[in-house]
């Protein structure tokens, strides 16, 4: 699985103008599922989420995870991560699940992060969406884990 992170200030996602998901300060997870991945691996996913840490501590130091510091965590679903740009200039998503696989494992990824954590906002999977977000550092991380 493939997630890029932003450690935000502020967090939203629209769908056809309307609010779906929001949070204060906390984490920005863009998930994007591959062919051969699986629930382990969903949940190895989240687990990795909840637990980076990528919050100051007393010394600024990033020394705490989103559970430490009580932030949220917005999930929003993003096939482009697995773009293939390497042939021409108009990117592959091949690499990308297949829709019903990626659907199935973005759903347990919410559904596992809202077990562990609150809160825990989400996109819509398939959506064409607008992500508002106020990156705080800036601190962006690209996470890909495999089986």
């Amino acid at each position: 699985m493939i997630a890029l992170l932003q450690r935000v200030a502020r967090a939203h996602v629209e769908v056809g103008g309307e609010t779906v998901g929001a949070i204060g300060h906390g984490v920005l997870a863009l998930v994007c599922a591959e062919p051969g991945d699986t629930d382990g691996l969903a949940d190895r996913l989240v687990a990795k989420i909840l637990n980076l840490r990528i919050f100051g501590d007393d010394a600024g130091k990033m020394n705490r995870s989103v559970v430490d510091v009580g932030g949220g965590l917005l999930i929003v679903s993003q096939f482009t991560l697995a773009a293939d740009v390497s042939a021409g200039n108009r990117p592959s998503f091949t690499a990308a699940a297949p829709a019903e696989q990626g659907r199935r494992l973005y759903e347990r990824v919410v559904a596992t992060a809202q077990l562990r954590h609150a809160p825990v906002a989400a996109g819509v999977f398939g959506a064409h969406m607008q992500v508002h977000l106020v990156n705080d550092g800036p601190v962006t991380i690209p996470m890909t884990l495999r089986a």
